[in-house]
């Protein structure tokens, strides 16, 4: 595929609609280094990631379970929990961006916010690339302290994405996207 029809192409796959095969630890290396190749103003990466093991998909399904029910209490029915613990295990492959912003810096903090979405999205082009689907996710967990805390993390860390990939079970809907003439304009100087 040419590069431009790939990056016109590419669409994200819910990630309960994710299945094996998902990247080879080869190919995941260089999603992964892909990602790296971002804008990066001062050279400073300031952003990280974790790669979550089928292991750590269980451990850490485990985690969301747990805080999911202590705080919902009585509220949280034994499928919504279940739900969270199976949260992590919804692709093959798991992972966990973070944004490490170094602050104070001579390079403005909206410059690294900036890198980091652009690492992300560097993820999913080249997951696009090698035949993968994916999708970046948040949600919840990814605001909460103590499953920071559990990944390792300081809960000033800001996680900025959870990025799930593997093979599309089904083709996905394409959605409606903004027309060219509502968001492009031109200016010349006047």
């Amino acid at each position: 595929m040419e590069a431009i029809e790939l990056l016109r192409t590419r669409r994200s796959v819910i990630a309960r609609n994710l299945s094996n095969p998902g990247p080879s630890e080869e190919e995941l290396a260089a999603i992964i280094e892909s990602g790296i190749r971002t804008p990066d103003h001062g050279k400073i990466g300031p952003w990280r990631v974790q790669i979550i093991t089928n292991e750590g998909q269980n451990a850490l399904g485990d985690v969301f379970a747990e805080v999911f029910e202590k705080e919902h209490g009585g509220r949280a029915t034994d499928a919504m929990i279940d739900f969270e613990k199976q949260r992590p295990k919804r692709a093959p492959v798991l992972l966990i961006v973070t944004s490490n912003i170094l602050v104070p810096h001579k390079i403005p903090e909206m410059e690294q916010r900036l890198s980091g979405g652009a690492f992300c999205m560097n993820i999913l082009n080249a997951a696009h690339a090698l035949g993968y689907s994916a999708q970046w996710l948040t949600e919840w967990v990814a605001y909460n302290s103590e499953i920071k805390i559990a990944l390792g993390h300081d809960p000033s860390v800001d996680i900025i994405g959870m990025i799930y990939i593997g093979t599309a079970t089904e083709e996905p809907k394409q959605r409606e996207r903004p027309h060219f003439e509502t968001i492009v304009s031109e200016w010349s100087g006047c």
